[in-house]
């Protein structure tokens, strides 16, 4: 009926039906049963009585419904097969329409009951009983249970349709009256009751309690509990049969469909409790007790054996209540539990473990049950650990498969021979033979180990448990089992197991961690906390199973020989894994992981990681019931496919190792389980990464760029063997390593470190093994360990630390392969971290920036080369990519490129150098100003290393680079610089610290210049004199072009700490320089001899360093003498050069004079005769030229005009060269030129004094070029000092040029430095000596009278020097060759040829004396009786003279000065002041007019009588100058020239001479003028004094004694010569005597006659007798003369007179 049963049309369509069907039955009665037609006809007026009356017809005809069904009922009552049809067709019309009440319900129940028992109309019986209590709840309590029994009842009959039928029905009913109670517990739901408490439940009919519906549940419930026990029933009254196993099936069905009645209400708990289980537990025991091969009459009692159809219902009832109610059965289903678990036992019957296995795997696919049962057992105290027991007791169900296969059944046979006799599925297909022949290999799915082969079967969908045995309801006797079946439940089982379990509760840790999140993002202040409940169930779950789960996955992987069984395992194995890491629960998941790897590896290989691994396990062997479980080791026998050959890794070599397609597979799995579960591995890494490590090394994968793995050929031994089978899967094995850890990027921080922790251990072992071979080592975590780091660079900071710590390790490693892949990977993860776009940049990030780039700083630690060499190119590879953003890391950049040792060897400086000069040319601007400092360190340690000449002067090249960008952007650095400067002073006062930086307080930009000086300086002593002098030239032409940038203060420091500290430690190493000569450098270097010792290598740095300040302090004077303690610099400065001008070097000390003279600003003069000089190198330093690498510079200049020996002016006299405008007051200062004059005076002291030892230990003589210098610095500096200038200075000075004259020279040098012997002429020094005495009396001649006492001082000195035409001076004990005699290729020392200068000398002497003889001073010091003095020698000397020239001059300026002096000493004579000058002339005059040198024989005629007109010039003088002013002079003078006139005016004969020389060599003429004098003197007329007078008459009794001796001596001669004529001479002079005498004669007659003396006319009168012996003479020309001699005599002709007027007595 298709519209609903009330409405109108459906009333309408039922109350016809309902008439027709009386009319039919009233038809059909109306012949045999009138009573059912008589009830039938007045049933259809009642009919259409209720419907006219009634609006609600329904309810009408149920009202009346006893009335209406009561002709039906009779109409049954008929037993007719038609009528009773017909009846029961209308009835269930009624009921189906609902229109039937309660009483009708009764009647008609009890209507059907008769047919039953008749046994009539059974189907449409049930059918009816079935319409009337599933359309309506009118019939309960007893009617109900009679309506159930009728069922039952035909459920027993003989017709096989009928029973099936009511059996079905039955089994309905029993629904209907369950859905009934369910309905009604529906309808009171909102209605609270309190039932009363049960008291003890002791009466089992307490069921007041119970609502209608509920009550017939219950007692239909109860009584099929008595049933199955073979109990009478309660409440189905007129059971008559009944079985077990429809009971049992019936019982299943209720507690299946119905669990919530039984968990609502307390009676039915009540009744699972105290009925089912007993019942349950009853029914068990045959199967409990029962042994399988134990004989039963063995056994007292017979032993009841297990009956498989209650049996097998026993499981299904047991499964539903475990299912549904362990949580009120909790103690019995512990038992239900254990006793599933024994009957898995090995002793049992195989069907019955069959079953057993198959409710164990329903259990296995419920999850939830199996928590609940860990919850409800193993997690309590006291209780049988179920769960635990179900798990094991599986591993040791499939363990005795393989390994006690039972003897009692056939089934079990170890390996079938061709198929078993119980032609079941899957035992046809043929096994292996017996033995299992290891080549053949099966088809079939199957397990094998040990020999033990099990097929494999599919016995249900995955995650169900669809069992076979358990639906064989219909079965009585036990089936045969196939083989391989239980084997194949148990694996599902096994399977389904571990999924259920994980991924319930992986949803579950799901589900808490999105709690979690959604918490944390609500409130991210507080500390989420998860219910701890949850979390031990879960670990108690795992931690109670995965001993047996491994156990028996273990033992099935080993024996699989099924991909896809394999596959499986494999795969519980790695989710088991995966949820033990989730769990945090340690031990369980290296056990699994430690599995899956060693099915990786071939068998038995040894691998500590596992077998440590392995070993704590097997200890924990664990007993299920009194049967050992073993972890049970692979067996090597699988049957497998062998597809690589390879080496397996270790330190010592061995054979070779086989992989399987099934080690392959696991392999598989492992990358699977760390790419997918690497979040959970933790420590557990260690066993992946180690197996990975070891199927790599097997596999021959070797890392290539960016650390994947590709094949590569073995290095050693065996080659690796691979099948096309692997060669295929390598390039997939390679990719999904690399892709394992290229998924590291999604691990968290923690499983990261656990990642990079375990890659660095396993590094650690590679390293270990890779000690002390060469052997290729294992590169895999080291490749590793650069692919996580790449991959991870968005969070690299928090991996850095231990990967590069790592790393460097590697990179110290003494095999090259392993730390070259060190360097590799860690230069590559540096160069990736700079490169990649982190957020934020790095530019921001300055910590990440600087973590990234120090282990790059650490390399510089390892000692290999090929490292530093890798460091260093990658340094320049970031340089070109990154170099513009390196910001803050340039300091550790720089560090890198610095860190270089000599030790290192050239390739690696070159490359570093490379670096440097990319940062010097390309990166100076990017960087940080603070970081220019370190640019100039490491630019300068590039200068000091030695490996590499000319990377050092390129290096000095980069430095001047650098100064030059100083100088471009200096305002933009002083800014950036002083902002820095702020910042750090700021942070320093907070912390209280001071500021500590070199140079401080100098402002930071000088500071860098500083920083600058001061590394050049350290070039600037450099062993290497190429560096010494690049270095110098540099710092001195930085300064001197930027000095002007830095302030004033600095310049203190650039004095005291760069300049001054740097001509310390050149003077330092210049004196303490080796001396040993160098022999010429390797190949074709030529060291000139001026070079060839590292002294003179280092006299050159000295030079210019030396050169280089004082340059400075001449350009900068006026910029240094603002600074406070310039008189100090001052003298530290002066202090150098002395120490270098008396350093034992010609070049260092000449150049020193240099500085000297350009400090003083004094101007060399220059002569031609130095030119000659020049060829020396000692002449000075050629112009430097700057190194062309710095050429590129803005107007940087080439040469430097300034060069040292820049000779500019002639000195004119002591006039300085004018200072330049605005600089007059230069040096006014005059403290400073007093301390030049104390340093000049030192100097000049400590290199003129003559060395006092013993000529041999001669150490050093100074050169002249330096003597010159030194003394022509005297005349400037006294321009300073004259003011102040001192008796005392004047002495100190004297000594100084004496001692310079006096110095000899080498007879190597003298060519240059001597004039060829012959010529005049002086050389510069002595010129310069000469030069600073005229510039002293120039000074004394315009200052004031004060100074005018210092004129004899100069005299004596000059005189001094005028000896040394005669006697030159000595130098120490030194003795010296005369310069014609010398050799010159001798070291020998020469006197210089003194004449030319003393004769100057003695120039200056006269014309000085010329200027001064009036001088107080001059008259006082008796100047000139020393010249005088000093002139005796060369007048004494004469023709004795080293040159002739000497007396010449010595007589000429004596004339001149006598010609000055006599009429000064006339003026003084009184004084007293002369009067010892007298002699000194006198005996000047004798020592040079009767000299006792004889003239060379050479001398020709003209000479001689030149040198006679000389002689007269002098006896000319005396009669000028001396003898008219006799009176003032003194009588013993007077005396002595007299006696010396009278023995010039004789000639004194020489009997050498031969003839015709005699007349000249008589020296005629001189004789004549002589006795003119004589005579002129011997009586003037005009005596004027007493004085005169006696001048007079001392003449004549000269000139008397001289005529008696030579009239004597002739008239002697002559009669001795006897024939022979008289030498002309002798004749001129005897008739110059007589002439004289008859002259004289005259003279006396002209005189007064008291005017004459008596003795001079006794001395006339005496000489008669004389001339009369004459007269025998030969000569007419003597005769004539004799003749007027005599005739005079006439007038002494007179008588004597008396004695007494006799005068004589």
């Amino acid at each position: 009926m298709k519209m609903s049963t009330s409405s109108p049309e459906a009333v309408k369509k039922l109350l016809e039906n309902m008439q027709t069907d009386l009319r039919s039955l009233s038809m059909e009665c109306k012949k045999k049963f009138p009573p059912v037609k008589e009830a039938a006809e007045s049933g259809i007026v009642k009919i259409k009585t209720i419907a006219a009356r009634n609006t609600d017809i329904l309810a009408a005809l149920k009202e009346n419904s006893s009335e209406v069904v009561q002709p039906f009922l009779m109409g049954c009552g008929t037993k007719e097969p038609k009528i009773t049809q017909l009846c029961l067709a209308a009835i269930q019309r009624l009921m189906s329409h609902e229109v039937v009440s309660e009483a009708a319900a009764g009647n008609i129940i009890n209507m059907l009951w008769q047919l039953m028992e008749n046994g009539l109309e059974e189907l449409k019986l049930l059918q009816t009983v079935l319409v009337l209590l599933t359309t309506n709840t009118v019939v309960h309590d007893e009617v109900l249970s009679k309506a159930i029994v009728l069922c039952f009842r035909l459920h027993f009959t003989k017709d096989n349709i009928t029973n099936n039928t009511a059996a079905a029905t039955v089994r309905q009913v029993v629904t209907v009256v369950f859905e009934r109670m369910v309905a009604e517990d529906e309808r009171f739901k909102g209605i609270v009751e309190h039932p009363p408490p049960v008291q003890g439940n002791t009466n089992r009919r307490s069921v007041s309690t119970l609502r209608p519906s509920a009550k017939d549940a219950y007692m239909l419930f109860q009584d099929l509990c008595q049933l199955v026990n073979a109990d009478a029933p309660y409440w189905l009254v007129g059971m008559t049969e009944m079985t077990r196993t429809f009971g049992l099936e019936l019982l299943e069905s209720v507690l299946n469909d119905f669990p919530g009645v039984f968990l609502q209400h307390q009676e039915f708990s009540f009744l699972l409790k105290e009925r089912v289980c007993p019942l349950v537990i009853k029914l068990f025991s045959p199967n409990i007790k029962f042994r399988q091969g134990s004989s039963s009459a063995a056994s007292p009692v017979p032993v009841e054996k297990p009956y498989f159809p209650i049996c097998m219902r026993l499981l299904r009832v047991v499964s539903v209540l475990i299912k549904h109610f362990y949580s009120l059965l909790v103690t019995e289903c512990e038992i239900f539990l254990s006793l599933l678990v024994k009957f898995l036992d090995g002793e049992k019957p195989q069907w019955l473990r069959a079953v057993a296995v198959e409710s164990v795997h329903r259990l296995c696919v419920q999850p939830h049950l199996l928590r609940s049962f860990c919850q409800s057992y193993d997690m309590k105290q006291h209780s049988t650990k179920v769960f635990r027991d179900i798990v094991n007791a599986l591993g040791s169900f499939i363990q005795s498969l393989f390994i006690v296969p039972n003897a009692g059944n056939a089934a079990a046979v170890s390996a079938p021979a061709g198929g078993s006799g119980s032609g079941v599925q899957g035992a046809a297909q043929g096994g292996p033979g017996a033995g299992g022949v290891s080549g053949n290999l099966t088809t079939q799915a199957a397990f094998e180990y040990r020999g033990t082969w099990i097929p494999l079967m599919t016995v249900s969908v995955q995650g169900s448990a669809k069992a076979t045995y358990l639906e064989m309801l219909d079965k009585v006797e036990p089936p045969s089992i196939p083989e391989g079946y239980a084997m194949s439940v148990a694996f599902s089982a096994l399977l389904d197991l571990v999924r259920g379990i994980t991924t319930m509760i992986e949803r579950e840790l799901s589900a808490e961690e999105e709690a979690a999140a959604e918490f944390r993002e609500a409130h991210p202040d507080q500390e989420w906390q998860p219910q701890p409940g949850a979390h031990l169930v879960w670990e108690e779950m795992v931690n109670a199973c995965w001993c047996g789960l491994l156990a028996a996955l273990s033992l099935l992987l080993d024996a699989s020989t099924d991909e896809t069984a394999t596959e499986n395992i494999l795969k519980a194995e790695l989710t088991m894994a995966s949820l033990c890491g989730r769990l945090g629960l340690v031990t369980p998941r290296d056990a699994f992981i430690t599995a899956i790897c060693k099915a990786s590896l071939p068998p038995h290989y040894a691998l500590t990681v596992l077998s440590s691994n392995a070993a704590s396990l097997s200890s924990k062997a664990y007993s299920i019931q009194g049967q050992s479980v073993q972890i049970i080791s692979p067996s090597s026998e699988s049957h497998q496919q062998v597809v690589a050959v390879g080496q397996p890794l270790s330190a010592q070599p061995q054979g070779t190792v086989v992989l399987t397609a099934k080690n392959i597979q696991c392999m598989r799995t492992l990358l699977n389980l760390a790419h997918c579960h690497g979040a959970v591995l933790g420590t557990s890494w260690q066993l992946v990464l180690a197996t990975l490590q070891h199927l790599v090394w097997i596999l021959g994968l070797k890392p290539g760029v960016g650390g994947a793995l590709k094949p590569g050929r073995a290095v050693e031994g065996p080659s690796t063997v691979l099948t096309t089978a692997v060669m295929t899967d390598l390039p997939v094995i390679s990719n999904i390593l690399s892709r394992l850890f290229e998924s590291s990027q999604y691990l968290d921080d923690v499983s990261l470190h656990h990642l990079i922790n375990a890659l660095c251990s396993l590094s650690l072992e590679a390293m270990e093994m890779a000690y002390g071979n060469n052997k290729e080592p294992s590169l895999f975590a080291v490749a590793k360990l650069l692919e996580t780091g790449l991959v991870n660079m968005d969070r690299i900071e928090i991996l850095w630390r231990p990967l590069t710590g790592h790393l460097l390790e590697v990179c110290q490693h003494p095999n090259s392969r392993m730390r070259e892949w060190g360097a590799e990977a860690l230069t590559a993860l540096i160069k990736a971290g700079l490169a990649f776009k982190h957020d934020p940049p790095l530019a921001q990030n300055q910590r990440l920036q600087l973590l990234l780039l120090n282990p790059l700083k650490e390399l510089s630690n390892v000692l290999h080369a090929d490292i530093r060499q890798k460091q260093l190119e990658s340094v320049l590879q970031i340089l070109q990519s990154q170099g513009d953003s390196l910001g803050p890391g340039w300091p550790l950049v720089l560090g890198v490129i610095g860190a270089i040792r000599n030790d290192q060897g050239e390739s690696l400086i070159r490359t570093a150098f490379q670096c440097l000069q990319l940062v010097v040319t390309d990166f100076l601007p990017t960087m940080p100003c603070t970081c220019l400092q370190i640019v100039v360190d490491v630019a300068g340690s590039f200068g000091l290393q030695n490996q590499e000449l000319n990377i050092s002067l390129t290096s000095i090249g980069l430095l001047w680079n650098i100064s030059d960008y100083f100088f471009q952007r200096g305002e933009t650095i002083t800014l950036e610089l002083e902002r820095e400067e702020e910042a750090l002073q700021k942070q320093a006062q907070e912390k209280g610290e001071t500021l500590n930086r070199p140079f401080h307080p100098a402002p930071p930009f000088d500071c860098l210049w500083l920083c600058l000086y001061a590394k050049l300086g350290e070039l600037c002593v450099d062993p290497r004199p190429a560096v010494r002098k690049s270095a110098g030239q540099t710092l001195f032409s930085t300064i001197a072009a930027h000095g002007t940038l830095l302030q004033q203060p600095t310049w203190h420091i650039v004095v005291w700490k760069v300049l001054f500290h740097l001509l310390d430690c050149v003077r330092t190493s210049s004196t303490t320089a080796d001396k040993e000569k160098i022999e010429s450098g390797g190949g074709n270097i030529l060291i000139h001899h001026s070079r060839d010792t590292a002294e003179k290598q280092w006299a050159e740095t000295w030079v210019l360093t030396l050169a280089g300040v004082a340059r400075i302090f001449n350009t900068r004077r006026y910029l240094l003498q603002q600074l406070g303690d310039f008189f100090e610099a001052w003298e530290v400065l002066l202090n150098h050069i002395q120490s270098a001008a008396l350093s034992k070097n010609n070049e260092v000390s000449l150049a020193a004079l240099k500085s000297f003279q350009e400090i003083l600003q004094i101007v060399t003069p220059v002569k031609d005769s130095d030119k000659a000089g020049d060829a020396l190198a000692a002449m000075g330093v050629p112009p430097v030229l700057i190194d062309p690498i710095s050429a590129s510079g803005p107007g940087r200049p080439l040469l430097r005009s300034d060069s040292l020996v820049e000779r500019l002016t002639r000195y004119n006299g002591a006039e300085l060269q004018a200072p330049p405008p605005g600089e007059e007051s230069a040096l006014e200062d005059s403290a400073l030129w007093w301390s030049a004059w104390n340093t000049w005076y030192r100097t000049g002291t400590d290199s003129t004094r003559p060395p006092s030892g013993p000529a041999e230990k001669l150490s050093f003589i100074p050169s002249q070029p330096y003597l010159t210098a030194l003394i022509q610095i005297f005349p400037a500096l006294y321009q300073h000092i004259k003011a102040n200038f001192s008796m005392e200075d004047l002495k100190k000075l004297g000594v100084i040029l004496h001692g310079a004259v006096s110095v000899p020279i080498s007879s190597d040098a003298s060519p240059f430095i001597l004039p060829s012997y012959t010529e005049a002429v002086l050389t510069s020094l002595q010129e310069a000596v000469l030069t600073a005495l005229d510039v002293l009396q120039k000074a004394i001649c315009v200052g004031p009278e004060n100074l005018q006492v210092m004129y004899p001082a100069i005299f004596e000195q000059l005189l001094l020097f005028v000896e040394f035409s005669c006697k030159p001076p000595q130098y120490g004990r030194m003795e010296t060759k005369h310069v014609a005699n010398a050799k010159y290729n001798q070291a020998e020392w020469v006197a210089l040829n003194y004449v030319p200068f003393a004769e100057r000398s003695l120039e200056v002497v006269v014309d000085l004396y010329h200027k001064t003889a009036c001088h107080k001073a001059v008259i006082n010091e008796k100047v000139l009786q020393n010249i005088i003095k000093t002139l005796r020698m060369p007048l004494g000397l004469k023709y004795a003279c080293p040159s002739e020239s000497t007396w010449k001059l010595a007589v000429s300026s004596l004339l001149k000065v006598l010609s000055i002096g006599l009429p000064v000493a006339r003026q003084h004579a009184s004084s007293g002041k002369f009067d010892t000058m007298w002699p000194e002339l006198a005996n000047a005059f004798e020592d040079f007019l009767f000299t006792k040198s004889t003239p060379p024989d050479n001398l020709s005629i003209q000479e001689f009588q030149k040198n006679e007109a000389i002689d007269v010039e002098v006896v000319q003088l005396i009669s000028t100058e001396i003898l008219p002013f006799a009176n003032f002079i003194p009588k013993d003078f007077v005396g002595q020239i007299m006696a010396m006139l009278n023995k010039g005016s004789i000639h004194s004969q020489s009997p050498s001479f031969t003839e015709a020389e005699i007349d000249v060599r008589m020296r005629e003429e001189f004789s004549k003028v002589c006795f003119e004098t004589l005579l002129q003197f011997s009586f003037s007329n005009k005596v004027s004094t007493p004085q005169e007078g006696y001048i007079s008459r001392m003449a004549l009794s000269v000139l008397l004694k001289r005529s008696q001796d030579v009239l004597r001596r002739y008239v002697e001669d002559e009669r001795l010569s006897g024939r022979c004529p008289l030498p002309r001479q002798q004749v001129t002079e005897i008739i110059f005597v007589l002439k004289a005498i008859s002259t004289l004669m005259d003279s006396l007659k002209k005189t007064q006659p008291e005017n004459v003396d008596g003795n001079t006319w006794a001395q006339v009168i005496a000489l008669y007798p004389t001339l009369v012996e004459c007269i025998t003479c030969s000569s007419s020309e003597v005769s004539s003369a004799l003749k007027e001699a005599l005739g005079p005599f006439k007038d002494f002709m007179q008588p004597p007179v008396s004695r007494v007027q006799n005068g004589e007595s």
